[in-house]
């Protein structure tokens, strides 16, 4: 392959790449504001300039300075075999302060309360390539403080002018609710006068946006980005299969941000996936397992709610309805379970949500687009995996058939499946369900749960670990982010204890103490409440070795061995700061 030098460094290239793209993927940092691989290029904040040497084929293939010694864009400037660039000579260097110079001539320098300190590349980039003083002795241009839309603001006296954004809104969503209006030092984002910046992908401008500038409402002074965490996962709200990061503290999910994969979501994730985390903090999420007794619901504990649970379906013919909500290592213990209750047991897939059809952007794009991203009609993030699981125990009839038995009485204890982000029974399943005996496995307060003969507190995906199918086949992993909400489980978790008990034993309280019923949170950020239960159960649920039981099981299912994605462990990253002992 053809190679490029960088700071004396051999890089190779494919032809038509530039510069800072290689310098990017080679470890090599150069420092960039404007610049996006997933946008089109405008070279305008100046601080990705080097000096590029390359072969004169006039001088018998001589390497000189291009363009007589100036300083070109890296963004912008095509590599070429024999090519060296120079980031760090003296041109170089004085170009990077002189930029960083100017950029902080008008910035109002408000570290202390901008929601984007700590992850800010200004500070970094100002630290590593700025200077030391400020001589800009006049008073700052101050601009104002504006409503964008509903999810976003900006800050614009803390704009660079980098112009992410307003890019973004013409080239993805096809919107172009951004302009830039006004000239010189007095130019600002704003949108256009009526149109606010409203598309499904609004909030992938907070990602861009370099700054503090651009803001989320919902993060807005919530939390400082160094107390966060953050855990890969998986959309689970549609079946897009999105990758994203899960950030949290204290056993609380503050953001959802995307995790790029080229191969699924590029770089971006849609509004409804990165607010409609929501439920998982919801006030009406069950905590605790609940039986009926004496007509009513009351609260107990997970080995009586267990045995009432076998004791009242035991002889009966079961029904499982797995949600497409849940992970496969869910169905595939749940199907389990019922089998075991019931060798019989007619296992069926709960309904899947659609909503309108899929978009594709940018808008007129080929889905088959190496740069289109989607967002999926289906509000599931797991049909195709549940059915997948389901089919290796003998298949599964459809949700409408299934309602059919319970009303005909052909089932006479369902066991349901929830986990939807929201009240998912219609009144028609809710009077089918009305004759059977019920058990409920949900995360969220509902009717169904309220007619409910036992109701079993689960936890939703950012609650667990496990694996998703997406609409294109693809299976992906994902980590357990935060702990459960209460005294709640897995719906996996559920199940291995469920057959515990009816392999006659009882569950019992972690020995160890509580570590393995938490999420290491880091020093001191342990949450309380958590740390203070610790829930009896059987062998503790864990997705690797089902994945691998799944295998062992079924020949069917040995592609959650061989195919299955798992999220790329991200690198340490060592501080540049200096640390002085006191």
């Amino acid at each position: 392959m053809p190679s490029i030098k960088i700071n004396g460094k051999v890089c190779e290239f494919e032809p038509g790449e530039k510069i800072i793209d290689v310098a990017n993927r080679c470890g090599e940092e150069i420092p960039q504001y404007c610049y996006h691989p997933g946008l089109s290029v405008p070279a305008q904040c100046r601080i990705c300039l080097a000096e590029i040497w390359a072969p004169n084929p006039r001088n018998d293939g001589k390497v000189e300075p291009m363009m007589g010694g100036k300083l070109l864009p890296t963004c912008a400037t095509e590599c070429a075999e024999g090519m060296e660039v120079y980031t760090t000579s003296p041109k170089a260097v004085a170009n990077q302060k002189a930029v960083m110079e100017y950029l902080l001539i008008n910035h109002p320098l408000d570290c202390a309360v901008c929601d984007q300190a700590g992850e800010c590349t200004l500070q970094d980039f100002s630290y590593r390539y700025g200077r030391g003083t400020s001589r800009f002795e006049e008073v700052k241009v101050k601009q104002p403080k504006k409503d964008l839309g509903p999810h976003v603001l900006i800050y614009s006296d803390r704009c660079i002018m980098c112009t992410r954004c307003v890019r973004f809104a013409r080239e993805i969503p096809g919107t172009g609710e951004l302009m830039i209006d006004g000239r010189g030092n007095i130019s600002q984002i704003d949108v256009f006068p009526g149109v606010a910046l409203d598309n499904p992908l609004s909030g992938n401008v907070v990602d861009l946006c370099p700054v503090g500038a651009l803001l989320e409402k919902d993060f807005l002074f919530a939390q400082r980005v160094w107390f966060l965490k953050r855990t890969p996962s998986i959309d689970g709200i549609t079946a897009s299969g999105d990758n994203i990061w899960i950030e949290h503290n204290q056993g609380r999910v503050y953001r959802v941000k995307p995790r790029t994969n080229m191969a699924v979501n590029k770089w971006w994730i849609s509004d409804e996936v990165r607010f409609g985390w929501k439920f998982v903090h919801s006030e009406d999420r069950l905590s605790v397992p609940m039986r009926r007794q004496h007509g009513i619901l009351a609260e107990s504990g997970w080995q009586k709610t267990i045995d009432q649970m076998i004791e009242s379906v035991r002889g009966k013919r079961v029904g499982l309805l797995v949600s497409p909500m849940l992970s496969c290592e869910d169905a595939f213990l749940l199907a389990q379970m019922a089998r075991r209750l019931d060798p019989d047991a007619v296992l069926a897939m709960g309904p899947v949500p659609i909503d309108g059809e899929d978009q594709i952007f940018p808008p007129g794009a080929s889905p088959d687009d190496p740069k289109a991203f989607r967002i999926c009609a289906e509000k599931a993030p797991n049909a195709r995996g549940v059915r997948r699981v389901l089919d290796a125990f003998g298949g599964s009839v459809g949700f409408e058939e299934w309602l059919e038995k319970v009303s005909a009485g052909q089932i006479e204890a369902a066991i349901v499946t929830g986990n939807y982000p929201s009240t998912w029974a219609t009144d028609a399943v809710l009077q089918a369900l009305e004759r059977p005996h019920l058990v409920t496995i949900d995360t969220l307060s509902s009717p169904l749960v309220d007619m409910s003969d036992i109701v079993l507190a689960s936890a939703t995906w950012a609650e667990k670990a496990g694996t998703f199918e997406n609409h294109a086949g693809m299976l992906q992993a994902f980590e357990q982010a935060i702990p459960v909400v209460g005294q709640s489980k897995a719906e996996a978790q559920i199940a291995l204890d469920v057959m515990a008990v009816l392999d006659g034993q009882d569950l019992q309280r972690p020995e160890a103490g509580y570590d393995d019923m938490i999420v290491d949170e880091g020093p001191g950020q342990v949450p309380e409440a958590t740390a203070a239960v610790a829930v009896p159960r059987a062998r503790l649920y864990n997705a690797a070795d089902t994945r691998t039981q799944m295998a062992e099981s079924h020949e069917a299912l040995g592609v959650f061995v061989r195919e299955v994605q798992l999220p790329a462990r991200e690198a340490h990253i060592e501080t540049d700061m200096p640390m002085v002992e006191l």
